[in-house]
């Protein structure tokens, strides 16, 4: 079964900005690649093939609202495993998703936390990250469905679909 969530992908010129964080140097911590960088605004977990179509036509169907969300303003620990940079103003859009897709898939984990992991920590290990500056802000014109895989060198992401938000006005 695969592995999804749905996910708002930063424009070209936040990933710029996003380059701008230097490599952790320190032992036990993974980088996440520019490829990989989202704002997860629903983790699905394991849906058979049937959810998933379903979770597409929903998708399609409901109205996604337009999200300008603002990244920062400085790197965070989000639990004692990843590094985030903190993202507010998705709020309704993750909402928006999580009630059309409430039954399709398992509840969600936890309050919606609007972030983008920058760095991934093994157990025990400490960043240097956290406390870094960082600013910038785009709009949510479209989100994505996406496939995860997981292997030893980090997760694989792969898009399942395409969906475009609508400007509430």
């Amino acid at each position: 079964m695969p592995r999804l969530f749905v996910a708002a992908r930063p424009t070209p010129a936040v990933a710029d900005a996003l380059t701008s964080i230097p490599p952790d140097p320190s032992p036990g911590v993974r980088m996440v690649p520019a490829v990989n960088w989202h704002v997860t605004l629903r983790f699905l977990g394991d849906v058979n093939t049937a959810a998933t179509d379903e979770i597409v036509d929903r998708l399609r169907a409901t109205p996604l609202p337009t999200a300008t969300v603002v990244l920062g303003p400085r790197l965070v620990h989000l639990g004692p495993r990843q590094v985030v940079v903190p993202v507010a103003g998705a709020d309704r859009l993750a909402e928006a998703i999580t009630t059309a897709t409430a039954d399709l898939s398992e509840p969600p984990r936890r309050t919606f936390t609007g972030h983008l992991t920058v760095a991934r920590l093994r157990r025990g290990a400490s960043s240097q990250l956290p406390g870094l500056p960082i600013e910038a802000g785009f709009t949510v014109e479209e989100i994505e469905l996406v496939e995860s895989t997981l292997s030893p060198d980090g997760a694989v992401y792969e898009t399942v679909d395409v969906f475009p938000t609508t400007d509430p006005s």
